[in-house]
């Protein structure tokens, strides 16, 4: 059954002020705005634009990337790792790397909250493109306690432990195969940038919200300390490729074409192939934080011309975030709490990143060296513009 959240929520008013280009406003606690009252998510959609333009320059980078992955994959198996959740970006990217000629393996970490269309899409999509598939599980109840470490910690990231896993099991498969290239799929020009406030993540606030709230060790969980960022780039060479940065990118034609080819199938909502992100997007985050999150994606549709700030403006206006009382209820049970814990945990005082021990002020500290590397390629040029532009 789905209901429509009638409290707690703070739509788009006259009292927040509001992107002139997209619908970021000042319920994102970072936003900042030009003259022309752009926020400055806008700015960095602009760059990577610059980037990754959509020409015959594009294309070319694009073939040389793939003449180089062939290359060093040859006598190989596979040349390139595809990370593959069931969602439509996933699968996109998987089809694609197909297109170019590659030889991928598909791996899919598994959190243990898969949806039925999420396991359907990923069997569907690797049988049709006849792909392997390695599936990278974690101890669930391990999973489980860092995940309530973090709902504990009272903060908005509370899903990066996925996140960061997914990145993590990524490379140690990376490592293991002896594949040197990657690609973790994300397209800016759909998803756009989740506001630093929204959403920070970093090896060492795993680590330190778990030492805090937890009651497990973590110890099959594949994190991403500094330390393992710079062995993986830097001693074993690992490369993640932003292979949907190069490609134009259209959410309806994209899902035809996979639904008419590989028997994809849409879940619903912004990555609600996954049950945990459903809870999190459609209750928790607006529940207790008063976020909507469609708001990064509409914005990032309307930036690349594929949806009217006017048409963005009105959903947000009309619809508040729709949820599901019986998904609420499975999660709580899911993750063994009580009502009256969970309900604890919903009243707590918010609290941000900012609270616990994390690499951000040591970011801060060595913005001279960022901005350096950046200029090199060696760092990723959004998080870049994010923490420090």
């Amino acid at each position: 059954m789905v209901i429509m959240m009638t409290d707690n929520i703070k739509p788009i008013s006259n009292t927040s002020q509001v992107c002139t280009r997209c619908v970021l406003d000042t319920t994102v606690p970072d936003i900042r705005f030009n003259t022309k009252g752009e926020c400055h998510y806008c700015q960095i959609h602009d760059e990577l634009e610059k980037e990754f333009p959509l020409n015959g320059e594009t294309e070319h980078k694009l073939k040389k990337i793939v003449e180089e992955i062939k290359r060093k994959g040859r006598g190989k198996k596979y040349d390139i790792i595809v990370g593959l959740s069931g969602g439509r970006d996933s699968a996109l990217a998987l089809y694609r790397t197909i297109e170019l000629g590659l030889r991928p393996l598909a791996v899919h970490f598994d959190n243990g909250w898969n949806s039925e269309i999420a396991v359907t899409n990923i069997k569907n999509v690797t049988e049709k493109l006849s792909v392997d598939l390695l599936t990278y599980v974690i101890d669930w109840e391990e999973f489980k306690d860092l995940q309530i470490s973090f709902l504990k910690a009272s903060v908005s990231d509370a899903e990066i432990p996925t996140d960061v896993a997914i990145h993590g099991a990524l490379h140690k498969v990376a490592v293991q195969e002896g594949i040197p290239y990657l690609i973790f799929a994300h397209s800016f020009r759909t998803e756009g940038v989740a506001p630093l406030g929204w959403t920070y993540m970093d090896g060492r606030y795993i680590k330190s919200v778990q030492k805090i709230f937890g009651h497990k060790k973590l110890k099959t969980f594949p994190n991403m300390t500094a330390w393992d960022v710079f062995y993986y780039r830097f001693i074993k060479g690992i490369k993640v490729i932003p292979l949907l940065a190069y490609m134009s990118y259209d959410q309806k034609q994209v899902s035809q074409m996979l639904a008419k080819e590989l028997g994809w199938h849409y879940y619903g909502g912004h990555h609600h192939e996954s049950y945990y992100t459903h809870f999190f997007q459609s209750y928790y985050l607006p529940k207790k934080f008063h976020i909507d999150k469609r708001k990064i994606e509409y914005s990032a549709l309307i930036r690349s011309g594929q949806m009217s700030r006017e048409k963005a403006l009105e959903e947000i206006r009309k619809e508040e975030y729709p949820y599901d009382t019986e998904l609420v209820d499975y999660t709580i049970k899911k993750l063994g709490l009580t009502q009256e814990e969970f309900e604890a945990i919903m009243a707590a005082p918010n609290k941000s990143f900012h609270d616990y021990p994390t690499y951000y002020p040591l970011i801060k500290a060595m913005s001279k060296f960022f901005a350096f590397v950046n200029k090199l390629n060696l760092f990723p040029k959004h998080l870049y513009l994010k923490f420090l532009g």
